[in-house]
């Protein structure tokens, strides 16, 4: 609990900055992936689906200079980069894979209220236009894949 009014605004940026680096979608994701297995840079990419290289590869930056996964060298021929789930990575397991069965639980839920939303501001705004509308929305874990990504309670947390 803060001390302060001042200590309470300080936890919250604190915590705000953290998130921003740890909570993005494709953070989010791509521990999800980590938390089952190390894996190498292109069955990452395969996994996720629709991310571009750039955006994986910053993704896996910003995770490594948090302390979440690790990058190791794997001197071979060819060379090749495997990441793998840190300790403290490993702490994320349980509200992330909650965050992800939410998300398909609730899936059905969320895109009603979307139809709803964008069906009542269609109305109000007389022209059809409106800013939710134009959201482009993409579901790289539909089908059998999303199921993939998600361990059961009976994996071994190794």
């Amino acid at each position: 609990m803060p001390e302060s009014p001042k200590q309470a605004l300080i936890d919250e940026f604190a915590a705000r900055v953290i998130l921003d680096q740890i909570a993005d979608k494709w953070s989010v994701m791509i521990l999800t992936v980590l938390c089952t297995e190390p894996s190498r840079f292109n069955a990452v990419k395969r996994r996720l689906g629709s991310i571009t290289q750039k955006a994986l590869t910053q993704a896996l930056r910003r995770l490594e200079r948090n302390g979440l996964i690790a990058r190791r060298v794997i001197t071979s021929s060819p060379i090749a980069v495997e990441y793998s789930i840190t300790p403290l990575g490993r702490t994320l397991k349980d509200p992330v894979f909650a965050l992800c069965a939410w998300t398909l639980a609730h899936e059905g839920e969320v895109e009603r209220a979307q139809q709803e939303f964008d069906t009542r501001d269609q109305c109000a705004d007389g022209h059809g236009h409106n800013e939710a509308s134009r959201i482009v929305r993409h579901a790289p874990f539909r089908g059998q894949d999303r199921e993939r990504h998600l361990v059961s309670d009976e994996a071994d947390d190794g």
